[in-house]
């Protein structure tokens, strides 16, 4: 699949010398959904901002559709929508006045046909004549959204777009997001509600301190990095775990009710057999057992602490 955008050796400095960001390297394809995730103050706003043309880069490059994002700018900031974090301007202007004005900065012809079903998409039709002011923090996160689609960027980022944000407001972004990708848009988010990630995205980038430390197909990197849990619930207590079980990796819970037995899940041989035989061979039995596979959150606490 071709990549819509290409970032080659991208770094940014700032003047204080504070490394932002350090040689990132990376492709994103057109159509998917990459979720870029990361500690705060990682560099997911930066990357993102570079790539939008808000911030300069030190040193690299990135293209968009196949325009130099510095070279051919015009071209290549025509492709990209963007959701910031925060509504900072335009509190007197009203949600249709500046949704039809944001449409109107990329040289667009008016499309009232178009404003009207964003808004209507985003549950904002009955608000269209409020001033921004007057709305709620939610409602002013759906005018972010309008924004950034109002002049029909094949290319979409969404820099925390659900952070603070009601249960209802999020359903209906990740609605819109999938029927987006329906259509051959390029989404891009960074988010701290890692299950959404887990849900939505195709392929993952962890970034920490400044550096790309993993890029991944989603389910290749929960089946590399996860791992799973066998549980085992115990017809008697144990005091203590028997010699004969002492070469398994397993947790004894401390009413000694509960044993886990955790293993990799991209290993062939996990020895369970060879563990359930043992503790017959101990003469303990179990009356029920559960298994659970490791989260994408889970995954990600663990990338970055290493």
């Amino acid at each position: 699949m071709a990549a819509v955008i290409s970032i080659s050796n991208l770094e940014k400095t700032y003047a204080s010398g504070f490394r932002a960001l350090k040689n990132i390297n990376l492709q994103i394809d057109r159509g998917e959904i990459f979720a870029l995730l990361g500690p705060n103050g990682a560099g997911k706003t930066t990357l993102i901002s570079i790539v939008c043309g808000l911030v300069t880069a030190t040193k690299g490059s990135v293209s968009a559709g196949g325009f130099d994002i510095v070279k051919q700018y015009r071209q290549a900031r025509e492709l990209i929508g963007l959701v910031p974090q925060e509504l900072t301007r335009d509190a007197f202007e009203s949600v249709w006045g500046t949704v039809t004005f944001s449409r109107g900065l990329f040289g667009k012809p008016p499309n009232p046909a178009l404003i009207e079903k964003i808004l209507r998409d985003l549950s904002l039709w009955d608000k269209r004549d409020n001033k921004l002011m007057t709305l709620s923090g939610g409602m002013k996160r759906r005018v972010l959204i309008a924004k950034a689609l109002s002049h029909e960027p094949q290319i979409l980022f969404l820099d925390e777009p659900t952070a603070g944000v009601d249960v209802e407001l999020r359903q209906d972004m990740w609605k819109m997001v999938r029927s987006l990708r329906e259509t051959g848009v390029t989404i891009i988010l960074t988010t701290h509600y890692i299950e959404e990630a887990e849900e939505m995205a195709d392929r993952i980038g962890v970034i920490r301190q400044g550096e790309l430390i993993l890029v991944e197909d989603k389910v290749t990197l929960m089946r590399k990095l996860g791992k799973k849990q066998l549980t085992l619930q115990l017809s008697h207590p144990l005091s203590a775990l028997p010699d004969t079980l002492e070469g398994f990796p397993l947790t004894l819970s401390q009413d000694g009710t509960e044993l886990v037995y955790t293993y990799d899940v991209q290993e062939e041989a996990t020895d369970i057999t060879v563990f359930l035989q043992s503790l017959n061979d101990a003469g303990i039995a179990f009356r029920d057992l559960q298994t659970r596979e490791s989260s994408l959150e889970e995954i990600f606490v663990s990338l970055v602490s290493e």
